[in-house]
């Protein structure tokens, strides 16, 4: 049976946690808010810089010229954009498993010592199921480690391929770029 104490100090504990938790979803979002000012401060900067540069454009030679100038470093302020958002996010996102992860373990320990007591505490001839139960809960404890294992490779895995993909994407545009100097 649980004391007021013991419900006191859950409840202050998840409080807690709570808190915590919501302090790092606002430490990820100050980043993307402050990474968001930085390429509106850049944009309007290049937009500046774009438009003098066409006002003294000669003929439509120089025009396709200057745009196609424009083209390759957009595409890699893009990817790298959009790396910088998911290394925020993945970031974030790290720091709350992290610790819900310790939450959990916390609740396993809790949850195995509350089983031990009631195995030691229950009446004689239920040791057999006083077995059953621990088998259980070890079973259900190697279940949830093998999920998260097999989470966390494919989180593993998502991220490769996304950095492969931005990769890929960059190339293809310095590639379109080059031809269409080219040409």
């Amino acid at each position: 049976m649980l004391t007021a104490d013991q419900i006191i100090a859950a409840q202050k504990t998840n409080l807690e946690s709570f808190f915590g938790l919501t302090n790092k979803a606002f430490e990820g979002v100050e980043k993307l808010v402050e990474l968001n000012l930085q390429v509106a401060k850049a944009s309007l900067t290049e937009a500046t810089e774009h438009a003098k540069a066409t006002l003294s454009v000669k003929d439509a030679q120089e025009l396709l010229a200057l745009q196609a100038s424009l083209l390759q470093p957009s595409a890699e302020k893009a990817a790298a954009y959009s790396r910088h958002v998911y290394e925020i996010a993945s970031a974030t996102g790290a720091e709350v498993s992290q610790v819900a992860e310790a939450q959990f373990a916390e609740s396993q320990k809790k949850f195995a010592a509350f089983v031990d007591t009631a195995v030691k505490n229950a009446p004689a001839g239920t040791e057999n199921a006083a077995a059953l139960v621990k088998s259980a809960v070890a079973a259900a404890n190697n279940a949830l480690e093998s999920v998260h294992k097999a989470a966390k490779q494919a989180a593993d895995v998502a991220e490769a391929n996304f950095q492969a993909i931005n990769t890929s994407a960059v190339k293809a545009t310095q590639a379109a770029t080059k031809a269409s100097r080219r040409g």
